[in-house]
């Protein structure tokens, strides 16, 4: 099996610190979800793990792609 899309180092360095920005927002947002009232709750726990999914996803392309580091 063949990747279908090729990843450069440059690209895959953008999409590692995208991903670690996406998980830095999530932290924030967890805190966020924390601190604020409890109105939205469930809802910022929820963009808080999609998130974290997200950047989980595209850490595994990157690592996949072999040019991480």
């Amino acid at each position: 099996m063949s990747l279908l899309l090729t990843i450069s180092r440059h690209t895959s360095d953008r999409l590692a610190e995208v991903a670690f920005l996406l998980i830095l927002i999530a932290g924030v947002w967890l805190v966020a979800a924390e601190l604020l009232p409890p109105r939205w709750h469930k809802v910022r726990m929820v963009v808080a793990g999609v998130l974290f999914a997200v950047a989980g996803l595209i850490m595994i392309i990157v690592i996949h792609s072999g040019h991480l580091g």
